[in-house]
Order: structure tokens, then C-alpha cells, then sequence
């Protein structure tokens, strides 16, 4: 009776395993069907997570507004698709963090709803993309530069009110400065003294030099006079292969403009 009852407890234990083995395999492939799912553990019926728009991973993104007379600037922190209209499924270019080693901070030509559309620096002059209003942040800049090459001047404007007009050295009718829309691309160091404390460097390319001196481009950049102070003088002067040149106090006076600031240059 004893060992009936030895017996018994034995299958009765074999079983009570048995069936809590089956419990955790049920509840195993419960939960591991309900990841799956995605739905949470402590519900019956699948829940499927809120839709999140493609353009904004995790946090919205309100593109905020430039103050009154002021460019928005986009900065870009790593390789991004950029886009020939907001609504096209495939990039037609990739937008790079730095340009020639420096960041890249581009002005925004006009936006819309998760969308900015951003002027590039690259080969050919006009060059624009849309990109996602995610892939950026933002500024503004509250310049703009006007280089009227019919008067010769360089003039600048801050929240659209005229500041300074400067006499300017531009391009010879055989390397004309480009006209067209651009922007302030970043600030170098000057190769010589000539160039004056620094050569601001524009998004513009010369339409009639492609390699210059050997450096794969042609960049149209706003610099010192390099000698020819007496010949720009008051009026300004055809002296350059494509860049501006301005009087050393001129140029100086351009140090405090930041990268993405506008530039527009106009043939009358």
C-alpha cells in the first residue's frame, strides 16, 4: 500500500511537471508570439503602435520661423538624401556634413510641412534640394550681400536695411563673376598677405574657369585687393578672374557674417 502510494505520488508529480510544462511553453510562445505582434503582454487583443512619419524619428520637428528680415540657415551633421521635390521617392543627391572640410550650413529657400528646400554649394550654380526638416537644425542669419556688378559695389544689408556700400574689383570681361543666387560657404585663411585677413569663401563657381590653378574648381570667393587698391579706388574696377576684391577696411567689416548668409549677384 505503501509503495501503491509511493507510486501514485510519483505519477502524480510526473503529471503535476508534465502539466506545468506545457503551462510555460503555452505562456513562452505567448509572449513570444505577442513580440511579433507587437502587441503588449498583458492584453489578448493586438494593438498595433501609432504611426510615426518618416521624416521625424522620435520627436516632432517644428521648422522654426526666421526673425523678420532674416535668412533661415539649415547645418548639417551628417550625410543626407536630398531631394528634387518634397514629394519624390528617390534623392537625386546626397548632401555631405562639411564642404571642402567646413560644415555646411546652407540657407533655406522656402519650406513645407516636414520639408525644407536648401541651397547647395556644389557644381552647377543653382543647385537646390529638398531634405528632411529631421536632418538638420536650424538658425538664422539676419545679413544679406548684393554685389551689383553694373555700380562696381559690394552692399551689404542686415534685417533688409542697407548698412554699407563698398567699392568693388570684379571680374574681367574674359573671367566675369558669375551672377546668380549664393551664399556664404565659409571663411578661409589667406594664402598671402594680399588677400587681406581672411578670403570669404562664396557657393558661386566661375562659368569661365573650371580648374583653377590646379585645385579641381573654379570658387568665386570675396578677398583683399591684392595690389590693386589704387585701381578698384572709389568706383570699383574690372581686375579680377572672377572674385570680388575689396580694401582691407572693407573686407574686415564682412568677418562678423555668418556661413549661409545670402549672396546675390546682379548684372545691372
Amino acid at each position: 500500500m505503501a509503495d501503491e502510494d509511493q507510486v501514485g505520488r510519483r505519477h502524480r508529480g510526473a503529471r503535476l511537471v508534465q502539466l506545468v510544462g506545457i503551462a510555460v511553453v503555452v505562456m513562452v510562445g505567448s509572449l513570444l508570439i505577442s513580440h511579433l505582434l507587437g502587441t503588449g503582454g498583458g492584453s489578448s487583443a493586438a494593438t498595433a503602435p501609432p504611426p510615426v512619419a518618416e521624416h521625424s524619428p522620435g520627436r516632432p520637428i517644428v521648422i522654426p520661423k526666421a526673425p523678420a528680415g532674416s535668412t533661415l540657415v539649415a547645418t548639417v551633421h551628417a550625410t543626407i538624401p536630398g531631394y528634387a521635390t518634397a514629394k519624390s521617392k528617390k534623392p537625386s543627391v546626397s548632401i555631405k556634413p562639411t564642404w571642402h572640410g567646413e560644415t555646411s550650413a546652407l540657407p533655406v529657400i522656402r519650406t513645407t510641412a516636414g520639408w525644407v528646400d536648401l541651397r547647395l554649394p556644389q557644381r552647377p550654380n543653382g543647385l537646390t534640394a529638398w531634405v528632411k526638416d529631421s536632418d538638420v537644425t536650424f538658425s538664422s542669419t539676419p545679413y544679406k550681400i548684393l554685389i551689383d556688378l553694373a555700380k562696381r559695389q559690394l552692399i551689404l544689408f542686415k534685417h533688409q536695411q542697407l548698412t554699407a556700400a563698398f567699392p568693388a574689383g570684379i571680374g574681367t570681361a574674359a573671367d566675369p563673376t558669375p551672377t546668380g543666387q549664393f551664399f556664404v560657404a565659409f571663411f578661409a585663411a589667406p594664402p598671402s598677405a594680399g588677400y587681406g585677413p581672411f578670403v570669404m569663401v562664396t557657393s558661386g563657381h566661375s562659368n569661365a574657369i573650371s580648374d583653377w590653378e590646379s585645385s579641381g574648381d573654379a570658387l568665386m570667393a570675396i578677398h583683399g585687393p591684392l595690389g590693386e587698391d589704387s585701381a578698384i579706388g572709389t568706383t570699383g574696377a574690372l581686375v579680377s578672374h572672377g572674385c570680388v576684391r575689396l580694401h582691407l577696411a572693407d573686407l574686415k567689416q564682412l568677418r562678423k557674417i555668418p556661413a549661409g548668409t545670402p549672396i546675390e549677384v546682379v548684372a545691372s
